[in-house]
């Protein structure tokens, strides 16, 4: 079976046509593969999901799926947006650390683990929604405007209606190949920003650290006209490479929901191991 599984790859590899894509800024000038990987339609078809896998290798300029056209569908980046929100807090001083305290007000919230004091990385992977609500609106219209367009981040549409939900609901967009040309730029130190906000950036988005690798990213649910959209972002570095992932996922008919939180995730992860042999774990959301 595994002789198969390395035979196919090898085979698409070198069989199938490589389109020139990279964000949707630059494409004239990209230079990247696409190779479409049947065995990612298969996890998504057993979790009973529509949506795409897009794993970029780092070092072989080459970005694997099993539908690009999927993956240049722009969708709300939801709690995914919370890297961009993050970077604009400490860059504004809006925030001025990992370990700025947000004080609960006593209101009920969503989530039980929003209903408590917490620092800035633990709301950042808690997902507390009130908490980054409050730095969109600490940050302002004017600043948010004008670093989402220095870090080139989407297609956000910011205004006094919507400065503390625009990420959330509206005409905002932002496409799986955006996402991971916003993660590239970060982790190679590409973005305007100063080196303390990418160092505790670094820190916030670690998942999983393991002997042979460092996993960061993070999630992100939206409900738009009762239809579920998940993601699943982020970068890999797995012992002397770098892998970046964008996961872009909606939930087919019958499907369970309490599994949703999981699933982005999950379907990822079997997709690393399918592609490169990687195992990773699924964590809560």
């Amino acid at each position: 079976m595994k002789i198969y599984y390395f035979t196919l790859l090898l085979a698409l590899f070198f069989s199938c046509s490589g389109k020139k894509t990279a964000s949707d800024k630059n494409q004239d000038n990209a230079t990247a593969r696409e190779i479409v990987v049947p065995e990612f339609q298969t996890i998504m078809d057993t979790s009973n999901i529509e949506g795409a896998i897009l794993i970029y290798d780092l070092e072989d300029d080459t970005y694997y799926s099993n539908d690009f056209e999927w993956t240049k569908k722009g969708n709300l980046p939801a709690s995914t947006f919370k890297i961009a929100n993050s970077i604009i807090a400490l860059e504004t001083g809006v925030v001025e650390n990992d370990s700025t305290l947000f004080k609960w007000n006593g209101e009920q919230r969503r989530l039980k683990n929003w209903e408590q004091d917490l620092i800035f990385s633990d709301a950042f992977h808690f997902s507390c929604v009130p908490c980054y609500q409050e730095v969109a609106r600490n940050i302002g219209i004017q600043r948010m405007t004008e670093y989402l367009e220095k870090l080139d981040y989407g297609n956000m549409i910011v205004d006094s209606t919507n400065i503390d939900l625009f990420w959330l609901e509206g005409a905002s967009r932002i496409n799986q190949f955006q996402q991971i040309d916003f993660l590239k730029r970060f982790y190679q130190s590409d973005l305007p920003i100063s080196e303390r906000t990418k160092k505790i950036m670094k820190r916030m988005l670690v998942i999983e650290v393991s002997d042979e690798h460092i996993l960061s990213g993070k999630t992100g649910w939206s409900i738009r006209n009762g239809n579920n959209n998940g993601w699943f972002v982020g970068y890999l570095q797995y012992k002397n490479k770098t892998y970046f992932f964008a996961t872009n996922v909606s939930p087919k008919a019958q499907f369970d929901m309490n599994m949703f939180p999981m699933i982005r995730k999950d379907v990822t992860f079997k997709a690393f191991e399918q592609l490169k042999r990687i195992k990773l774990k699924v964590h809560s959301p």
